[in-house]
Parts: structure tokens; sequence; C-alpha cells
């Protein structure tokens, strides 16, 4: 008996259900990235290893997926560099190209290559999917879609404004409730420079962003390790567990940084936002500044964003923040942008969770057409053609079946609505239309079904 076929761990097949599910998503954050200007693009699936290495710091070019060059890719290769297993140095020489890690450093390669053509500030939406090396576990997977939106060649924060709007608009129309949470790189350095450790401030962004995940003893535990003096920890406590308003955290921030230049810019960044997003009162969540926000990437310069849904237990389900030389890595220095990623998979799985898909989305057809013989099918293709004119998705079963295996094929699609054109039924120039939920049933002309669908 042959093998059953399989695909690689960390991939998912998806059904026509899921992928109703999944467009649903796609197409509502398409359509809010279009209402405020930003224009689609796509990159390749494959770039350069040139343009990939060196951008995700070591960790991330371990999870590269690398392609083997096509021919003989083993041309040069000595039975020495085998022997020796030195992967990094075979890697280089066997592939020139792979996978691509996420959309941002694509998306700075496609700035820099095509900066000619490019009207700036330019407003970039990408929806792709993108490959990691990683462990596959629950919630992580080898193959993922990203959602990014960015805007590249402006310093204004009226961008990072807009951004945050379209977060809750998008929120909005999924039916999450949310928490934005925002803060600003700056005021992390700032709080690095208060507690004398200006040196560290990788290490201590690196661990208060786990503040989530591990609790404040573990990651107080790992700032040791990092060599971060007790003095400073205990410098860094009441920050951490700072409460109250947004106000009141910018008031207190404000005085603990009295000091410190760039942490006082920072707050100053993070309070224009907060208060043109509180000036235009059109928020329908919540957005709180979160000053144990750090983000792991260390390219980001200004305000950083993340979102939490309220009502399911789950990491973040969108994140971005400003950058202000991303392009810098290809020879553009200077060019300042922001962006934000919606984790569509992660969004997939609350939206599940929370049962908030309209029906619509889960409905593919919507009538299905019982196939009786040529006759009938002679009939009712013209009504089908009417009614799919009419924006109605319907089908006929294609084989003159036993009546009793077309009815089982509706519901197992979970077709909710069948019609019959029998003898009767064409001798009078109408249809019968069953509602597969109620079981009522009405003779209509084809005009009528319309009404009786929508």
């Amino acid at each position: 008996m042959a093998q059953k076929p399989s695909i690689p761990k960390g991939t998912r097949d998806f059904g026509p259900q899921e992928m109703s599910r999944r467009n649903y998503i796609f197409n509502t954050i398409r359509e809010v990235y279009s209402l405020y200007g930003f224009e689609q693009i796509e990159t390749p699936a494959m770039e350069n290893l040139s343009t990939l290495m060196g951008k995700y710091g070591e960790e991330g070019d371990k999870l590269l997926f690398k392609i083997l060059n096509s021919g003989d890719f083993l041309r040069g290769i000595t039975p020495d560099d085998l022997a020796a297993g030195a992967t990094g140095h075979l890697a280089a020489q066997l592939c020139e190209k792979g996978l691509r890690y996420d959309l941002t450093v694509p998306f700075a390669r496609y700035v820099v290559q095509h900066r000619e053509e490019l009207a700036l500030p330019f407003r970039r939406y990408q929806i792709q999917p993108v490959w990691r090396a990683d462990r596959p576990q629950k919630g992580r997977y080898r193959e993922f879609y990203q959602c990014d939106a960015d805007v590249v060649g402006s310093d204004s924060l009226l961008c990072e404004v807009e951004l945050m709007q379209i977060i809750d608009e998008v929120f909005r129309r999924f039916g999450i409730r949310v928490c934005i949470k925002i803060n600003n790189r700056k005021i992390l350095s700032g709080i690095a420079e208060m507690i004398g450790e200006a040196d560290k401030i990788v290490d201590i962004t690196v661990a208060i962003d786990k503040l989530d995940k591990i609790g404040l003893d573990a990651v107080n535990e790992e700032l040791r390790q990092d060599g971060i003096s007790e003095e400073a920890i205990q410098k860094l406590q009441p920050i951490i567990n700072l409460s109250g308003t947004n106000a009141e955290k910018i008031v207190t921030m404000r005085e603990a940084l009295a000091g410190s230049e760039i942490g006082q810019k920072g707050i100053d960044e993070v309070e224009l936002v907060l208060n043109t997003l509180n000036n235009q009162n059109t928020l329908n969540n919540q957005i709180e500044l979160d000053l144990t926000l750090a983000r792991g990437l260390n390219y980001y310069t200004g305000c950083i964003f993340e979102v939490k849904a309220l009502d399911v237990e789950i990491g973040s389900i969108t994140g971005g923040g400003r950058y202000d030389n991303l392009t810098g890595i290809f020879g553009m220095p200077g060019l300042s942008g922001v962006g934000i990623s919606f984790g569509a998979d992660r969004i997939y799985d609350v939206l599940n969770q929370l049962d908030l898909y309209p029906e619509a989305v889960t409905t593919t057809t919507q009538v299905l057409f019982i196939n009786f013989g040529k006759k009938e099918t002679a009939y009712s293709l013209p009504v089908i053609a009417k009614l799919r004119a009419q924006g109605i998705r319907c089908e006929i079963y294609p084989d003159a079946a036993k009546m009793k295996k077309q009815m089982q094929y509706a519901n197992q699609k979970s077709i909710p609505f069948v019609a019959m054109t029998g003898e009767t039924e064409m001798a009078a120039g109408k249809v019968m239309l069953k509602n597969m939920t109620t079981g009522e049933q009405q003779l209509l002309a084809p005009n009528e079904i319309l009404n009786s669908i929508i």
C-alpha cells in the first residue's frame, strides 16, 4: 500500500471554509489600508541571500530557509569542505537565494531599488507569506502570512496617528475588543540613562519585553545575568509597575526623566500621538501607554505599538513602530519610516474562538439547483444565469442523481437554499425554493427568488 502523502512540519493546508475565513481577514485589512491611501506591492518569495543575511541578527540568520543553487550546486566544493562540516561556509557557496523571513527587509530593498519611481512619502501595504526555519509549536508555523503597512519618507507623527486609527478600525470591523499599547524607544533610552545603564539599552529592552511571558522575577533575573547592577534594577521597578491614566503616566515620567533629553523627546512624541487621538474622539478601542512595551527588533527608534485581544488569552496580534534608518542597510541612509503588521494567523484564531465570523463569510453556494434531468437542467440554467448576474452564488448538481444524494450534498456544504424545477414548476414558469434551515418551501417566479434569499 502506498504511503499516504504529507506536508512539511510547520505548514498547513487550508480547506474551502478556512480559505473563506482567511480571505475575510485579508480583505478587511486590505479595504482599511486602501481607505487611508496605502498602495499594494508584492515582492518575490525568494530574495538574494546577500539581501537577507545579517539583517535579523545571528539567530535570525539561522532561521533563514536557504535555497540550493540550481544545476551542479556542488561545483567548487572539495571533499575537505564537506568533511570539515563548516555549515555556514558551505551554505554561502551552495545557496545564493533564500525564502523571505519577513516583509520589512524586502520592502527596504524595494524602496532603494525603485527610489526614482516612488513619490515620497510612500504608503505601501503588503499581504504575503513569509518563512522561518523555526521549531514548529502551537501558534508558531514555518510558513505564515504577514499583513504590513508602512509609510516611508516622512518624520510626521501624523503617520503614527493614522496607523493607530487603522488598527482601531480593523478590529472594530472584526468585532474584536483590543487594547492598543504604545511606548517609545526614546523613553526606554531615557530610562536606561536614568538608572545609569545607558550602554545596556538593548539588554534592558530585550528583558522587559518578556514581562508578559515570564513575569517580573524572571525579568529581573535576566537583567542580573546581563550585568545590570542591583541598584539599577531596583530603580527600574517603579517604572515597570507604573499605573494610572495615560496623562498621569506622562506627568510621572516627565519628572523621572527630567535629566534625559532623549527621554523627554520620547515623552513629547507619545503625548502628541495620544492627544491627537483623544481630540479626534473616534477610537472604539482603548489605547494605553505601556512603559514595559519594548518590541524586540532593534531597528525601532521612536513610537512602538502592540495590540492585545481582551477576550482571548493569546500573544500580540498586531505590532509595529518607527524606524529612522531601515534603508541604510542598502546604502540609502536617513529615510525615516513607520509601519505596522497584523498577525493574520493569530487574528484567525481569535475570530474562531469568539465565533465572530459573519454568516455570509462561511457560506459559499447560496442556492443549489437539483438536477432532475436534461429538460429540467435546460430550464434551470437560464434562471441560474440571472441569479448569478444579481450576485447570488449558485450551482446545479452536475448529475441527475437520486434526490437524497443531492440533498445530502446541500447539507454537507451547508447550502442554505435548494431550488427544484420539476414538471409542475416548469409548466407554471416557476421554481420551488426550499429553505434548508426552516424546511419552508415557496413556489416563486425566477425574479422573486432574490428577495427570498437576501
